[in-house]
C-alpha cells in the first residue's frame, strides 16, 4: 500500500511555499564541541526571501566559556543578519540573489558562529516563520 498523503505535488500546496532553515550555533570552544543556539536562517525561493533573526543568551555563552568574546560573537551574528538583509549591509554579497546568500551562510565553517544542518517546511509567510523558529528553537 502506498501512503503518500503527506506528499504535496505541484499546485496542491495552496499558497504555501517550501522554505529551508538552519540554526546558527555559537561554539565558543570548537575543541569541546559545546554550543548554544543563537539564531535562525530562513530561505524561501518561491518568495525570494532570505532572512535571519538572532538572539544571544550571554549567560549561557559565558557558562560554556567564561572568557568567550561576547562582542565578537554579537558582531558575527549582526554580519549574518546584514548578509540576509542585502544592500550595503551585505558587503561582498550585495549583488547575490537570496539563494546564493543563503547557501554561502550555511556553508560549513570552523568558526565560533556555525550553521547547523538544513531543514525544510512549508510556509505562507517566511518572515513570520523566521520569528516563529527563533522563538521555538533559540529563545
Amino acid at each position: 500500500m502506498n501512503d503518500d498523503r503527506h506528499i504535496i505535488r505541484p499546485g496542491q500546496g495552496g499558497d504555501r511555499d517550501v522554505f529551508e532553515y538552519a540554526l546558527l550555533r555559537v561554539v565558543p570552544r570548537v575543541e569541546r564541541g559545546e554550543c548554544i543556539n543563537a539564531g535562525v536562517l530562513v530561505y524561501c525561493r518561491g518568495r525570494e526571501y532570505v532572512g535571519a533573526r538572532t538572539h544571544l543568551d550571554e549567560a549561557k555563552l559565558l557558562a560554556l566559556d567564561p572568557e568567550a568574546d561576547v562582542a565578537g560573537v554579537r558582531a558575527a551574528l549582526r554580519a549574518v543578519e546584514g548578509v540576509c538583509a542585502g544592500g550595503a549591509a551585505a558587503g561582498q554579497a550585495v549583488h547575490d540573489d537570496a539563494g546564493r546568500r543563503f547557501r554561502w551562510l550555511i556553508a560549513p565553517r570552523s568558526t565560533v558562529v556555525q550553521p547547523g544542518p538544513v531543514h525544510t517546511g512549508l510556509t505562507t509567510d517566511p518572515a513570520a516563520e523566521t520569528e516563529r523558529l527563533l522563538q521555538l528553537l533559540v529563545r
